[in-house]
Order: structure tokens, then C-alpha cells, then sequence
């Protein structure tokens, strides 16, 4: 008994002390329950109204081919039949007597679901997200329906020009790992999807150790924890780390420059894209600062690469970005080429790129406007707080809350040279993936297979 209690001390204290190193705003409260369930509520009394937001760490990154899509298809699939009401129109009936504006999302590494209502309903809010989350019925008859509503938002997707070349950067990049990057998913195994699969997703990673319940707007910190504590206290943990039981495939990184050319009849404009292996938050979160940051100082029409391809008359539109996640961060240049200067574009892009950690590429006034409109896009996003909320969740599974609550404090110590070593780390002499879309016409004229390779 002595050493069972000793083993539950030492637990609470790690817990405790893994809390203790996050600072959070003074309106932000987080709890976790006994389940492993963490609990984060936001009290803002402006409007009487509250938001209950359940995300889990599931996405694309969890799917192997033959599960490609159906994250995005367990979303849809989470608004129909459970426990407490047995057909979708039941459901929806619910929804309306509550007074409840819903949706979900899916990308690689979060799935959300989330509903706003009015404050005095938050009990039966949570009541119905519970049934939701813990009891879903896997319909067959509803799956069938909903297997072609999915597979039309991929079709819808792929009517896009952009698609084609996005997609073919992401087979380029990652292989045969392709499926863990691929949101949206496979026309087959969306087409002939499964009870069975919903269920085998559900005993993968739904669970209360691998989720994220946040109750924001006109409430009360310690009634909600109190309230969520009674109505899904009682969701039984997994018994196991999902990510340890099912790891998630380390991206290889490339070994060398790879070139290609996607044709498209949709294809109005050629557009290029070069995309590099960046930064992850597991690994080297210092850098991933240092990426947004150099990130919005070229997006600056001051900086030295619009000047040299849109000031120029080479491009009609250029865009450097990076993508925080916790597996495979991707660091992208996309390039809108001057249709009649093609060539000309893509071999000024390259020649920006080696000059990128040069001490004079960008002046300290365009770093501290970076810093400066990063810090009022963080503002912008925290204005309404239905909206934060999934701000919140995509950086407590991509990241951790100590890596958001932390970030401007990290962006301000960025440097001249942080960004150098960042920019020499992940970028110069790496290798990249350069993707050139066109039509097929355009290619007949432009012969673009040499673009790359004539500058290189």
C-alpha cells in the first residue's frame, strides 16, 4: 500500500510540475481529469453564448493507404446516429432545440468537432457532445449516404488546377509514406469504407488520454470543470499511449533536388512551387520561430524577393510559408510566373534562394515588422473567442500549450542570426521538390522540363 501511494504522489507531483512551466492568460484555466482527459476553459463574458470543442490527435498522419481519408470521413460520420439518439434525424432535432451551431474539421494532425450555443444550454451542449464523442453508431445505411458526400469534397478538390499540382508535390516529397500528408484522401477507400474501419479508428484514438475537451465563452472555470468531471468523467482511458502502440512513420528527407512538371487542361497560369523539409516541434522548435519569422519578412513588399520578382515583372504573385507541425514541417516558395517570362522567373527564384542568409537580404526594420505583424495576427485570432478556441487545439496537438503560450515571447529573441543558421539549416544547398503546373499547351511552347535543371 506504501509504495502504491508513493507511486500516485510522485504521479500527481509530475503532473503538477508539467503544468507549472505553462503561463497562462489570466481568463485561461486547464485541468486535467483523472481519465487523462485535459480540460481548458475560457471565460469570456462578452457575449451569452459558449463554445464546447472536442479535438483529437488523429488526421491524415494515422492513415496508412488503406485508412486514407477516413478521418475526414469519422468527422462526418460523428454529426449522425449514438447512444442517445439513433438516426441522424434525431440528432438534428437536438441541435435545433439547443440552439447549436455546428461543424468539424480534419487535417493532418488534429481532428475538431464543436459546437456554439447559448450559455444556459452548456450542460446539455456537453450532454450531447458526450454522447457524440463516446457512443457513436456506425450506421451502415448513413455511411453509404456519406461515402459519396466525402468522396464529392474530394472531387470538388481536385476540379482545382492547384490540386494537381499540390498533390503530385506531396507523392514527390513523401513516397510512399504519401498517405499520412493526403487530408483528403482516396476516391477507393473512401468509396467502399466500412463499420468495421470507423470502429477500428474509434479503439485507435478515441480516447480521453488522446483528447482535448475546451469549454470557451460566458462561463464560470469551476462549474465547468465540475459539470465536465460528472457528465464525461466517466469516459474509460485508452490503457496505452496511441502514438507509442501505433507510431507514426518518420519522414525521410530528401537526398537530392527532384524537378517535375504537372500539365492540368484547367491550368489558366503556370505556377511553381519549391518546398523543402523544415523544423518540427518534436525536434527543433528554436528554428520554427525563426521560420515564421523569416517567413513574414518576405512576404513584405519591401523585401528583396518580391522586389527582384514582382517589382521586376517576373512574377504576378510570390509566397514564402512555413507549416508548423510536429511530424514533417514543410517550409514552400510558390511562384505565379509572368506568363511570357517563365524561365526568366523560376531562374531568379532560385538565385534568391542561395542568397537568403546573406547579412544584408532583409534590414532590421523588415524584422521587426515581421515580428511586429505576427503579434497582431496572434491578437487578431485570440478577437473572438469561438474562433480561438480552434487556434488552441491545433497548437495543443501539433505543438503543446507551452509552445503556444510561450511563441511571442520566442518570436521577440529571434535574430539576424537565428535566421541565418535557420535559413542554412533547412533551405540553402538542401534539397528540394520544384513543381512547375502548366497546360498542356503551354508546355508544347515553353518546353519547361529544362527550367530547373539549366539553373541548378
Amino acid at each position: 500500500m506504501l509504495k502504491k501511494n508513493l507511486a500516485l504522489f510522485f504521479a500527481l507531483i509530475s503532473v503538477i510540475f508539467s503544468y507549472a512551466q505553462i503561463s497562462l492568460p489570466s481568463n485561461i484555466f486547464l485541468k486535467t481529469l483523472p481519465d487523462g482527459l485535459q480540460v481548458l476553459v475560457i471565460e469570456d463574458h462578452s457575449v451569452p453564448l459558449a463554445t464546447i470543442e472536442i479535438a483529437v490527435k488523429n488526421g491524415s498522419y494515422t492513415e496508412p493507404p488503406e485508412f486514407n481519408g477516413l478521418s475526414h470521413l469519422y468527422e462526418h460520420m460523428f454529426f449522425k446516429a449514438n447512444k442517445d439518439y439513433p438516426n441522424q434525424e434525431a440528432f438534428l432535432d437536438r441541435v435545433k432545440e439547443l440552439g447549436i451551431s455546428f461543424n468539424g474539421t480534419t487535417n493532418t494532425e488534429r481532428v475538431n468537432y464543436f459546437f456554439t450555443l447559448p450559455k444556459f444550454n452548456l450542460i446539455a451542449g456537453l450532454k450531447f457532445m458526450n454522447a457524440a464523442i463516446q457512443f457513436p453508431k456506425f450506421d451502415s445505411v448513413e455511411m453509404k449516404k456519406e461515402n459519396v458526400v466525402v468522396d464529392g469534397e474530394f472531387q470538388r478538390n481536385e476540379s482545382n488546377p492547384y490540386f494537381a499540382l499540390s498533390d503530385s508535390m506531396n507523392h514527390h516529397l513523401y513516397g510512399d509514406l504519401y498517405s499520412r500528408k493526403n487530408v483528403i484522401g482516396n476516391h477507393e477507400v473512401i468509396l467502399t469504407a466500412t463499420p468495421a474501419k470507423m470502429e477500428a479508428i474509434k479503439n485507435k484514438y478515441y480516447w480521453p488520454n488522446n483528447s482535448l475537451l475546451t469549454v470557451a465563452g460566458d462561463v464560470q472555470h469551476e462549474d465547468v470543470f465540475k459539470d465536465v468531471e460528472k457528465i464525461i468523467g466517466g469516459w474509460k482511458p485508452s490503457g496505452f499511449d496511441p502514438f507509442k502502440k501505433y507510431p507514426i512513420p518518420e519522414f525521410q528527407p530528401l537526398k537530392k533536388d527532384d524537378y517535375f512538371i504537372v500539365t492540368s487542361e484547367n491550368a489558366r497560369i503556370p505556377i511553381s512551387i519549391f518546398t523543402w523539409f523544415g523544423p518540427d516541434t518534436r525536434n527543433d522548435f528554436k528554428s520554427t520561430y525563426a521560420a515564421d519569422v523569416f517567413s513574414y519578412i518576405l512576404s513584405q513588399n519591401s523585401s528583396k524577393l518580391s522586389k527582384a520578382l514582382i517589382d521586376s515583372g517576373l512574377a504576378l504573385q510570390v509566397n514564402f510559408s512555413y507549416l508548423t507541425e510536429k511530424y514533417g514541417g514543410t517550409i514552400s516558395l510558390l511562384v505565379v510566373p509572368n506568363p511570357t517570362k517563365v524561365k526568366e522567373c523560376l531562374f531568379e527564384a532560385q538565385r534568391q534562394i542561395r542568397l537568403f542568409d546573406a547579412d544584408n537580404y532583409f534590414t532590421d526594420d523588415q524584422l521587426a515588422t515581421a515580428k511586429r505583424q505576427l503579434e497582431i495576427s496572434d491578437t487578431r485570432e485570440k478577437e473572438v473567442t469561438s474562433n480561438y478556441v480552434h487556434t488552441l487545439s491545433f497548437w495543443w496537438c501539433s505543438a503543446s500549450f507551452d509552445y503556444y503560450f510561450n511563441y511571442l515571447n520566442n518570436l521577440r529573441k529571434v535574430s539576424r542570426a537565428d535566421i541565418q543558421e535557420y535559413v542554412r539549416k533547412y533551405v540553402k544547398d538542401k534539397p528540394f521538390a520544384a513543381g512547375l503546373l502548366v497546360s498542356p499547351s503551354m508546355e508544347k511552347e515553353l518546353h519547361p522540363e529544362t527550367f530547373f535543371k539549366e539553373n541548378n
